[in-house]
């Protein structure tokens, strides 16, 4: 069971075949769920650190193309757990009428980002992961709607071996665009939606000639804040799509499947979550200190994908403190 679990995670992971024309489907580096209610509101200006944000992704089981369990009825569950810092710097500047910002997210992880197809024993591994960067953050604010356009990056920091255990991290840079919206239903900006997309496209693999197709990701949630707009409380959403073929360069994939007598349909990846989502100020008489946010999805709906729930903490200090009239 266990030698089961860990071949389809690989293939989920990092070798999503399609069987009618020998096309993997490789994962990409936008992490689902780390987004959620007014996904699409840049904060105010100021300096932001967030520490810790914590996910952890609990995988149940693996759906072929046509949405059908792989793994058997009580399959050994997946772990993965990720350690992330951010830091964000909201200038007073203004470009095209938005506030510029720039963001950064180091990440440790204590699981292998990329299972190899045909590993036998689970490893786990510890260390830095790949590094995420948004150069451009643009931030617009009416009194409806709130609106956000940019560029993000994922470089490869993480340790990466194609094929090999204990990696942590993909071996590739992504580049994404994103933009999105949080519109608000009344005046007092209590009841909101928020919708933000991601487009990413890679280069190849380090030591391969492997390049993954792109990813769509859409994230955000329909929510009601309270406490002044400091605390909020609704259902997040996420869904992501392979939109692209990824190029295997060669690799023969309907060989190695054919060698483990593997037979179910295999098409481009995609999953969908929904979950309940609050967060809420940690303040005194005088000064705001910090937001907590917790967030758990459900996933439904996957295609040649793991599938599973993601819970999601973190805790964003302003710097300096705010002060409270």
């Amino acid at each position: 069971m266990r030698k089961t679990l860990l071949l389809v995670a690989g293939l989920s992971a990092a070798l999503f075949v399609s069987t009618s024309d020998s096309i993997a489907q490789f994962n990409g580096h936008n992490t689902r769920g780390d987004y959620g209610l007014q996904s699409a509101s840049q904060p105010p200006p100021g300096w932001y650190l967030i520490t810790p944000i914590y996910l952890n992704y609990h995988v149940d089981v693996f759906k072929d193309a046509n949405g059908d369990p792989v793994l058997p009825d009580e399959p050994d569950p997946i772990d993965v757990d990720a350690y992330v810092l951010g830091l964000i710097w909201v200038s007073q500047s203004k470009i095209f009428g938005a506030n510029y910002s720039f963001q950064l997210y180091p990440a440790w992880t204590n699981n292998n980002l990329e299972v190899p197809a045909l590993g036998v024993e689970q490893s786990t591994s510890t260390g830095f992961a790949d590094f995420y960067l948004q150069p451009i953050n643009l931030g617009w604010h009416t009194k409806r709607a709130d609106y956000t356009a940019g560029v993000g990056v994922y470089a490869p920091t993480g340790r990466y071996e194609f094929g090999a255990d204990g990696n942590i991290g993909l071996g590739m840079w992504s580049f994404e665009l994103f933009g999105g919206a949080t519109a608000y239903f009344d005046k007092a900006k209590r009841w909101h939606f928020a919708a933000l997309g991601f487009y990413e496209t890679h280069t190849e693999k380090d030591g391969t000639d492997i390049r993954v197709g792109d990813m769509l990701t859409l994230e955000g949630g329909l929510g009601w804040s309270f406490l002044q707009g400091t605390a909020n409380v609704g259902a997040a959403y996420n869904a992501q799509w392979k939109v692209t073929d990824d190029d295997l360069g060669g690799l023969d994939i309907d060989g190695l499947l054919a060698e483990l007598g593997l037979d179910f349909p295999i098409g481009r990846n995609r999953v969908y979550g929904i979950g309940p989502e609050v967060s809420f100020p940690i303040a005194t008489k005088k000064k705001l200190i910090a937001f907590l946010s917790f967030r758990y999805l459900w996933e439904f709906g996957a295609r040649t994908s793991l599938e599973g729930e993601t819970f999601m903490f973190s805790a964003t200090f302003p710097i300096p403190s705010v002060r409270l009239q």
